[in-house]
């Protein structure tokens, strides 16, 4: 219900965002063909690829809503991002087109003639572009939808490109100054910009993007609040679509708690995550820590933590247990990315805690600093 909730919010938003658009497109390019002004003429192009983004984005919220099958078994939902990717080339598409025409423009100049009616209407188009801008973003922001989120800060810069063409009409009659055909290159390159940015954003998407720090944390508070939890780590998502994530984590507990008490505090964790944040803990891994205070569990400790302190790309070390029946040590290492030999920190730590205890076994897992 909640999915169809948003699902019909999102497509309410992207119509009115068709219905403005196609209305600014229409009087732009009336005013620009009869006044011969390259920039209002190209602006209005630019409103005609609003609408279609918005119309692309209607039917890829269709696309994604539907439910999960035996062959793709975590939803639709990526094709929103997918979507995205397209409106980006329209977008990018637009930008250079209207960039060779600028050039030409550039190269064989026309002179522009406006008329006071032409001049206003420009102007409430940079009102109503202003307006739709801020409820556009809002609701992209209120339905985690990143495409109307996008489309809403496009909308909000149109208004700043229109008021840029105002004022160079105002120039030219007032001043006599004709910089038409370079504004509508500079429009273009803006155009262009935006596009790159767009596709940036959306192939990060499907690529996969680090966690968001905010959500990261979060989740991990969430788990350090269930009793018996002594700390959460290796937080890995997924992104499957807007509002859907799905993940792993580990988490430490004492080293005599009962398969029972792991059960238990495993199914807290993934019911606390999911109604606080709505992701998705399909893992939840154990690491058993050592409750003693004193004996060689302490000393191994203190002695790792001296030598990770000596390596600046050790982010952290979690997960230590320390057998001393079978004189056996396991942790984790998180190292950072810009280490450039990742696995040579990681072999001289083990190297140098072998050369301390000798009479140990140590067994590091490398970890990659995925989320904060």
């Amino acid at each position: 219900m909640a999915e169809k909730t948003r699902e019909s919010q999102i497509v309410r938003v992207s119509i009115v965002g068709i219905l403005a658009n196609v209305a600014l497109a229409g009087f732009k390019a009336a005013i620009g063909l009869l006044s011969h002004s390259i920039a209002i003429t190209l602006d209005a192009v630019n409103n005609l690829s609003d609408a279609a983004s918005s119309a692309i984005t209607i039917v890829g919220t269709k696309l994604a809503s539907k439910p999960a099958d035996r062959e793709h078994p975590y939803g639709f939902g990526r094709i929103e991002y997918l979507t995205a990717m397209v409106v980006s080339a329209i977008v990018l598409w637009a930008g250079l087109s209207s960039l060779a025409e600028s050039i030409k423009g550039i190269l064989d100049p026309q002179t522009p003639s406006y008329n006071t009616v032409g001049l206003v209407i420009v102007g409430v188009a940079v009102a109503v572009k202003l307006v739709l801008g801020r409820y556009v973003s809002s609701a992209g922001r209120r339905l985690e939808a990143d495409a109307l989120v996008a489309s809403g800060a496009d909308a909000s810069f149109d208004a700043i490109i229109s008021a840029s063409t105002l004022v160079a009409a105002l120039l030219y009659v007032f001043l006599g100054l004709s910089v038409e055909a370079w504004l509508g290159a500079a429009i273009s390159l803006v155009i262009i910009k935006s596009g790159v940015e767009m596709m940036r954003e959306a192939l990060n998407k499907v690529l996969g993007e680090r966690v968001d720090a905010d959500v990261a944390r979060s989740i991990k508070q969430t788990i350090c609040e269930i009793d018996g939890v002594r700390g959460a780590y290796d937080l890995i998502l997924s992104d499957y679509g807007p509002q859907r994530l799905w993940g792993s984590a580990h988490v430490e507990v004492d080293e005599n708690v009962t398969a029972k008490d792991i059960d238990r505090i495993a199914r807290a964790i993934q019911t606390e995550v999911y109604r606080k944040t709505g992701v998705i803990l399909h893992t939840v891994g154990v690491y058993a820590t050592n409750t003693a205070q004193d004996g060689a569990a302490n000393t191994i400790r203190e002695a790792l933590d001296e030598v990770v302190a000596a390596e600046p790309h050790v982010l952290q070390v979690h997960g230590l247990f320390v057998d001393d029946e079978l004189k056996g040590v396991t942790f984790d290492l998180v190292i950072a990315f810009e280490a450039g030999d990742r696995n040579a920190v990681h072999q001289r730590v083990l190297d140098e805690m072998h050369r301390r205890f000798p009479d140990y076994a140590f067994v590091a897992v490398l970890d990659s600093d995925v989320s904060d």
